[in-house]
């Protein structure tokens, strides 16, 4: 919302204008009453080796992260071509496997993922399109750049790729 200077980033004006006007206990509410809608509509999520097991909702802030239009116009392009390398590595690792023939991924990592499907080796989907839905967390750096953290990528063959930057 705030530029490194401390002034407010140009598409935040109008939150930074209603901002000023709400007091903390409203807020509060407002962020109370999303995370029920969240829980009640199953907007949740279970990590991975957790022994509990507990259903969690999607982190959100109750405050809007906004992009501007040229901002947008640059994320998207990036995010889309993510979602084609992802698509690329999965047809890979289902198909000829050069990336693990090159060492570039140790096969370690394929077949003992739990997320590995083995029955799919060899399966075409329809358009190339494994990934169908991702989840692209990114981080804004400075006034100009973002870097993406993770992808979380729900695909064709009924698991879930997640990957974390280095």
């Amino acid at each position: 919302m705030y530029a490194a200077d401390g002034s407010v980033r140009p598409p935040y004006a109008g939150v930074a204008k209603w901002l000023a006007g709400v007091n903390p206990e409203q807020l509060e509410r407002r962020r109370l009453e999303a995370e029920l809608f969240y829980r009640r509509g199953g907007v949740t999520f279970a990590v991975y080796g957790d022994n509990q097991g507990e259903e969690r909702i999607i982190p959100f802030d109750i405050i809007p992260r906004i992009l501007s239009s040229t901002e947008w116009t640059k994320l998207s392009k990036g995010l889309e071509q993510r979602v084609r390398a992802l698509n690329m590595y999965l047809a890979d690792i289902y198909g000829k496997q050069t990336i693990v023939k090159a060492g570039i991924v140790p096969e370690d990592l394929v077949w003992r993922n739990p997320a590995f499907r083995p029955e799919m080796a060899g399966v075409a989907v329809p358009h190339g399109v494994y990934v169908h839905i991702a989840g692209i967390d990114i981080v804004r750096i400075d006034n100009d750049d973002f870097y993406v953290l993770e992808d979380n990528a729900a695909h064709a063959v009924g698991c879930v790729v997640h990957a974390r930057r280095p």
